[in-house]
């Protein structure tokens, strides 16, 4: 274990290899639906709750971890030999998961804790969450991991198109979004996450969202890293692929479902991209 570990949330997306090669602690957030409690990414696999979303009645609620949560995390790392911890949670604009990281971090005395909000969700963080577990295992100081983060966040994008605007208005989350719509019928809605500014764009047609995320891609090209990632359509994700393969050509272009807790709020259909854009040389 590298003297600085690094924990995060659920909605990083991370895929499972990834997380343990990098020894990363992913600590899950929580479903509700119908009395009964998930952890996510836990107690039901991704397939299952897409297959069975549509028919949830009524519609699930998510809930942040603990306090306590966070506490015995740390707490069992601090005993494996963490000097140190680095936790990185989903924007504040959209979660308050990372306001109970830090009140949780302000009561823990054994070793520090630093808690960054990430300013983004889904592989979008976990670009930033994998970046920071690379930079504590080569023995990079703390300031050193949050200065090189803060560059990488900046370049960090996240965009997606959905097939309805019905989970978001049932979870009542993300309201960013309806309140840019209104009552408006027979839209796609686009969203897209930059440096924590959630934003919400509408077009017409599916057709026009697909080009409108064309138009952000090559806007942000060349990337560093760049992912699908998609609400339980994976014909639709690798159809995507062979349109964007060009994009990435030498590095691999996963392709994610997004983690259930956001797909409690996206819905079935969401599709899209995380990226991260090479920094622009003077």
């Amino acid at each position: 274990m590298s003297k600085i570990h690094i924990t995060t949330d659920s909605t990083c997306d991370l895929p499972a290899p990834l997380v343990e090669k990098h020894g990363i602690t992913v600590i899950p957030l929580y479903i509700h639906q119908a009395g009964k409690s998930f952890r996510d990414g836990v107690d039901m696999s991704r397939d299952e709750f897409y297959r069975l979303l549509p028919a949830f009645r009524p519609a699930p609620s998510t809930a942040t971890p603990s306090m306590e949560t966070f506490a015995q995390t740390w707490n069992k790392l601090t005993d494996a030999g963490a000097q140190a911890i680095l936790s990185i949670h989903i924007s504040e604009k959209l979660s308050a998961t990372v306001n109970a990281a830090r009140l949780a971090a302000e009561q823990f005395t054994r070793i520090p804790i630093t808690v960054l909000d990430s300013t983004q969700l889904s592989l979008g963080m976990g670009f930033i969450v994998e970046k920071a577990a690379q930079l504590a295992a080569l023995g990079n100081k703390m300031e050193d991991i949050l200065a090189q983060l803060a560059g990488s966040m900046k370049r960090t994008y996240v965009f997606a198109s959905l097939k309805t605007l019905e989970y978001l208005r049932r979870s009542g989350r993300m309201n960013f979004a309806l309140a840019s719509f209104g009552e408006l019928l027979h839209i796609k809605p686009l969203l897209h996450m930059n440096q924590g500014n959630p934003a919400a764009h509408r077009v017409r047609t599916q057709g026009r969202a697909t080009q409108r995320m064309m138009e952000w891609l090559n806007e942000y090209a060349p990337f560093e890293r760049l992912a699908i990632v998609h609400a339980g359509v994976q014909h639709e994700a690798e159809e995507m692929f062979q349109r964007i393969k060009h994009l990435l050509p030498d590095e691999d272009i996963p392709i994610v479902q997004i983690t259930p807790v956001l797909g409690a709020h996206l819905g079935v259909g969401a599709l899209g991209f995380a990226c991260v854009s090479k920094e622009k040389q003077p």
